[in-house]
């Protein structure tokens, strides 16, 4: 099928990217001329495993094509997917800005049939509010259908996650629409769940606020496993044995961040509430989330008592293993608090640190994790990256001033870590 994708951001790309890779032709649109070069000339602005050479091989085959044009896009298309930024207002509401001045830009050149789905997430009743705005701008009353199609992308592991879908939720109201959206899906072989609009809308909110649920109720069980002694693995391992909740997410650490959870936390507590349907519970997991920092860094402070003036490294930069992007990034927001306290932060990151800079003026970056541990009076594990598991630790600890070490994601071994000499402290962990 020929599709375009309006939004050339991470879940534009890593979409028409992999549906190029299943067999579609596929245009990616995009209103920064500058980033479109880049894509043309065949460098990607992203950090995603798998993904350039994805891109690298679509574009020589001619499958997949950047352009600047939206009316490219739409003419050369029978479905336009609409993946723009949804980012927060102050008040936690999503901005709108965006989608609606694309619906607007589509009006104006469509000519005929096109379906246009709404792949960002969005707020729920956004699919009407689409469809009014294109009905009213299309001058040339072409015939359209407006579909909700959610990702459900991890970044880190997107393209596999869009290669193996675990399900597909499309929200339609007419069966046209469904048929086509169908066929763009079958090279994929995920079940396929079919809605109305407003449902499949809901249907992101509720997942990434119910994940998010999961981190806080966890990382809330950590402490009280630290206040009595017990073990937050052992813990962890026997709730998710029950296949009611299930292992994934249930791993105590700093608290989520990234692009998604906090902006759709927000979101969704919006939207519960501008339709009069309060959502404290919500309020409570954005609550556990942020005290999580809070704890973390008091456990810091209680070991080396002052903090200014300490050489502290951190490992890690990302808000998670597997990206660059470091958006509301927990770890960003660790360096922030203990540079404010006045200690000299010194970090490493194996793929965010240019995106890091801005965000840390005053924090020296480090090119190998090796040298983070250079003279530190304590080292931080910030980011799970699966590098910092295989470090030399047994000759790392004679660079630190204080071999202590605080594992902000449990990823390391903490038995093995003690029998080298050091001093560590998880998250819930016993000791």
């Amino acid at each position: 099928m020929r599709l375009s994708i309006i939004g050339s951001g991470y879940v534009g790309l890593v979409t028409g990217a992999c549906f190029a890779e299943v067999g579609h032709h596929v245009v990616c649109v995009d209103n920064d001329s500058e980033k479109v070069r880049v894509l043309q000339s065949g460098r990607v602005p992203i950090y995603e495993p798998g993904l350039e050479e994805i891109i690298r091989t679509n574009t020589a085959t001619g499958r997949l094509r950047f352009t600047d044009s939206i009316q490219e896009g739409v003419d050369d298309s029978e479905v336009v997917f609409i993946a723009v930024p949804t980012p927060p207002l102050p008040d936690g509401k999503v901005d709108m800005t965006y989608i609606e001045k694309v619906a607007r830009e589509i009006a104006g050149v469509l000519k005929g049939y096109r379906v246009i789905v709404d792949k960002s997430t969005v707020p729920v009743k956004t699919g009407e509010k689409v469809a009014e705005t294109i009905s009213r701008y299309n001058r040339a009353g072409a015939e359209f259908d407006v579909v909700s199609n959610p990702e459900f992308l991890r970044e880190g592991c997107a393209v596999a996650d869009l290669m193996r879908p675990d399900r597909i939720v499309i929200g339609a109201n007419s069966e046209r629409a469904a048929a086509l959206m169908k066929r763009i899906y079958e090279p994929f072989r995920a079940p396929i769940h079919i809605t109305d609009i407003n449902s499949a809308e809901l249907i992101k909110h509720a997942a990434n606020s119910f994940l998010a649920l999961k981190i806080s109720y966890i990382n809330a069980v950590a402490a009280i496993c630290e206040a009595s002694g017990a073990n937050i693995d052992d813990v962890a391992d026997g709730m998710g044995a029950d296949k009611r909740i299930g292992r994934d997410f249930l791993n105590a650490g700093l608290g989520y961040g990234g692009s998604c959870f906090p902006k759709d936390i927000k979101a969704f507590i919006a939207i519960a509430e501008e339709l009069g349907v309060p959502f404290s519970l919500l309020r409570e997991v954005e609550t556990i989330n942020a005290g999580q920092l809070d704890r973390f860094v008091k456990k810091i402070r209680d070991s080396l008592w002052v903090l200014k003036e300490k050489r502290i490294g951190v490992l890690g930069l990302a808000f998670k293993a597997n990206t660059d992007d470091v958006r509301s990034s927990t770890a960003i927001a660790l360096c922030k608090r203990l540079a404010d306290e006045g200690a000299h932060v010194v970090a490493h990151d194996p793929q965010a640190m240019a995106k890091a800079r801005p965000e840390l003026a005053g924090v020296t970056m480090c090119p190998t994790p090796e040298e983070v541990f250079e003279g530190a009076e304590a080292v931080v594990i910030a980011t799970e990256w699966k590098e910092f598991r295989s470090l030399p630790w047994a000759n790392l600890k004679e660079r630190m001033v204080t071999p202590l070490i605080f594992d902000g994601r449990n990823i390391l071994d903490a038995g093995a870590l003690r029998q080298l000499g050091y001093r560590y402290h998880g998250v819930g962990r016993l000791g």
